[in-house]
């Protein structure tokens, strides 16, 4: 098909379809030679500066940057916010909504940002990721341990939670009218879901229902991040609606699962770095980057269902030999993904 573009290619992904070529995804909507599949538009409801040194979250979680992580930041692990989940109606903070002409304000974030919809897709969410919300406010030992022991009252406090923003929702989808609808949340360790099946379809699963069936209900597709071995989660996903999984990194069998899950989900992801990191890292071999870049390809690829994403590429604050790895990789992503499809549209 000559002339597609990349945000109609990129739709072409959801149940688990064919696009004219590889599409690569970047998660925030990184341009590379002024092509971006899909970017991320949210509106700015809340109070939040969580992605800010020092700032809080809408719940009154404070986040912390790190050299290591590249300045980007996390909960701040030396405050546990509750203590004791049956305390959570206390001490939850509740943040007041603002009110917004949210078509202006899309209008606004258009231009702000230089979206062409025409070319990119564009994902909307709900900003809510329940199991990292519940061990940013606990800790991970804590909410491990409410999830186990006091299973209702971590309903009721996610539930409550959800109350409070869903009316946010449905005016999100009116005035964004989005092409994606962006889910996420680690629920997994490298090689393993932090709590079982049963503790997923008990408490997330409901919520995940919440936050997703909105859009469903509109035909939006939907978009779920989920780190680490997701696997025994992923019956789930389709349940609430998930037609596009990302980053699945190499715990998951890739293979397998675009298999299984043929014509119902498509996945990004296959490329990961701790799998291709230089062993004398920060010395490197360009061939050697561009050649792992299209065996992953040529691995996953076939049969569509399918974008490149390089998970896990990040390294401390300054690196510089990371932003020309990762220039490498999207460039060889972006020239060798139109060539397995024998695309001719460029």
């Amino acid at each position: 098909m000559a002339g597609i573009t990349p945000k109609e290619n990129f739709l072409m992904l959801a149940h688990g379809g064919h696009p004219e070529y590889v599409p690569v995804y970047t998660m925030i909507g990184v341009p590379y030679l002024g092509e971006v599949a899909d970017v991320m538009l949210m509106p700015p409801i809340y109070d939040q500066n969580q992605f800010v040194d020092g700032g809080y979250d809408m719940w009154g979680v404070r986040y912390v940057g790190a050299e290591g992580t590249n300045r980007a930041t996390m909960p701040d692990t030396s405050i546990v916010m509750l203590e004791d989940i049956e305390d959570w109606s206390s001490v939850i903070r509740f943040p007041e909504a603002h009110e917004f002409d949210y078509e202006k304000m899309y209008e606004k974030q258009l231009a702000d940002f230089h979206i062409d919809r025409t070319r990119s897709a564009l994902k909307c969410g709900p900003g809510f990721s329940p199991f990292q919300q519940l061990v940013a406010i606990m800790g991970f030992t804590g909410g491990l341990m409410a999830l186990a022991a006091e299973p209702e009252e971590v309903k009721a406090m996610l539930n409550a939670m959800v109350d409070h923003i869903e009316p946010t929702f449905e005016k999100i989808l009116d005035a964004y009218k989005p092409d994606l609808w962006s889910v996420a949340d680690d629920t997994c360790a490298k090689e393993t879901p932090f709590f079982s099946p049963a503790v997923y379809e008990d408490i997330f699963l409901p919520i995940y229902h919440r936050l997703c069936d909105p859009a469903v209900k509109r035909g939006i597709p939907v978009m779920f991040h989920n780190c680490g071995h997701c696997e025994p989660f992923m019956d789930f996903m389709v349940d609430f609606g998930v037609q596009m999984l990302d980053p699945m990194q190499a715990a998951n069998d890739l293979m397998a699962d675009k298999e299984k899950y043929k014509g119902k989900l498509s996945f990004m992801g296959g490329w990961e770095w701790a799998l291709h990191m230089p062993a004398d890292y920060p010395n490197y071999d360009e061939e050697e980057i561009r050649a792992g870049v299209r065996e992953t390809i040529d691995k996953y690829a076939p049969g569509g269902a399918y974008a490149f994403y390089h998970s896990g590429l990040v390294s401390y604050f300054g690196d510089k030999t990371c932003d020309e790895i990762k220039r490498i990789v999207r460039d060889e992503a972006h020239w060798y993904g139109r060539k397995v499809y024998g695309y001719t549209g460029d």
